[in-house]
């Protein structure tokens, strides 16, 4: 009962889960940028159960946890799935550590220039800001690089290290004015963005999120080297599990003690969504390359095989450019009905226009990579 699905796995060389799981949180990601979750929650009346729904496609103000809040993580966690696949066919080929360093160093670079970068496109002129997803993910992707090769005991002992270390920085930063460890504004992430970038984010997001969120990347290349060992597959899901398992209990439990906050991702949040992570990431395996569902699964894997591309042509108005193209169709056949209804249909469409262009390359076979 064991072994056929391992053997599959052995032939094929890929995790098509972790495509599907890449996939399926850029889809959602590029989904933000036609501002569809932002009419259907004006579409809806604010005490309906859709209402509730669609507000779980927005960040939680402050204190709390929505489905929104886990896309970050997601985006963290599966780029340390796939390192183990990828540095490791690097080191089975002979590559030197030291020839595979220089690529990771090239390649976190590259992340924080693009990271950089996108924050000087809205305001038209040159800034620094470095809130972007992929400024954090440049330091995440480093901090996991160095230490992947060492025992999971190890790297797990760092994960804990990290968060331990930006507990004891929020709960003991003694600088007046940002003293207060979990209010927005007024805690030691703020003081940092202070000192590095002579401003605060408009949302309370920090820069320095990307110390504590490291510990998602480090989980992912803990969970990857856990997938890619010859376990069987049900010891993988029972470990990958059971750890997701452990984490939301005590990432939920602890938050009366440490508020789970993820603009200024507090140990209690990476806590619970690296749980969430890690479960998704076992369902996902057990349904796709245990179970063998690859029909459906396929149209968010496509999206997934151009992550980059995607996310640099969303976040610099690709969505916008779409719209503007259908926008006199869309709403001089649905003249008719309600402003909101034909512009939640003018994004809904924009979505479906993002990922036919990522449906295009996969069947040109362009893939942009750094």
């Amino acid at each position: 009962m064991n072994t056929a699905p391992d053997k599959h796995l052995a032939i094929s060389e890929r995790l098509i889960s972790l495509d599907v799981f890449r996939g399926l949180t850029m889809f959602l990601l590029i989904g933000e940028t036609t501002l569809l979750y932002e009419y259907l929650l004006q579409f809806t009346n604010e005490n309906s159960l859709w209402h509730s729904f669609f507000l779980q496609f927005h960040h939680h103000p402050w204190n709390g946890l929505r489905f929104w809040d886990l896309i970050q993580p997601y985006f963290m966690f599966i780029v340390g799935v796939a390192m183990p696949f990828s540095f490791g066919a690097r080191w089975a080929n002979g590559q030197a550590w030291s020839t595979t360093l220089k690529h990771a160093l090239i390649r976190s670079t590259t992340l924080l220039f693009l990271g950089w970068a996108l924050y000087c496109i809205g305001p038209g002129r040159i800034t620094f800001e470095l809130w972007d997803v992929l400024a954090q993910l440049s330091v995440t992707y480093l901090i996991a690089f160095l230490i992947m090769r060492k025992d999971l005991k190890i790297q797990l002992a760092i994960s804990i290290g990290i968060l331990l270390l930006s507990e004891v920085l929020y709960r003991t930063w003694p600088i007046a004015g940002y003293d207060q460890a979990f209010t927005p504004a007024h805690n030691f992430g703020s003081w940092f963005d202070m000192l590095i970038m002579g401003k605060l984010s408009g949302g309370h997001w920090v820069a320095i999120n990307a110390i504590p969120t490291s510990a998602h990347t480090i989980w992912g290349v803990m969970a990857g080297i856990i997938l890619k060992s010859n376990r069987n597959w049900t010891d993988k899901i029972k470990i990958i599990g059971f750890a997701g398992l452990i984490m939301l209990v005590l990432g939920y439990g602890l938050d009366p003690v440490t508020p789970i906050i993820k603009r200024i991702c507090t140990s209690t949040f990476v806590i619970t969504s690296g749980g969430w992570s890690l479960l998704t990431l076992a369902f996902l395996y057990w349904l796709i390359d245990v179970r063998g569902i690859r029909s459906w699964p396929t149209f968010f894997a496509i999206v997934g095989m151009n992550p980059l591309f995607i996310y640099l042509f969303t976040h610099t108005g690709g969505a916008g450019w779409f719209t503007k193209i259908i926008h006199p169709f869309v709403h001089g056949i649905l003249g008719f009905t309600s402003e909101d209804f034909a512009l939640s249909v003018e994004s809904l469409l924009v979505w479906c226009m993002l990922w036919g262009l990522t449906y295009w390359l996969y069947r040109k076979k362009i893939f942009i990579r750094i």
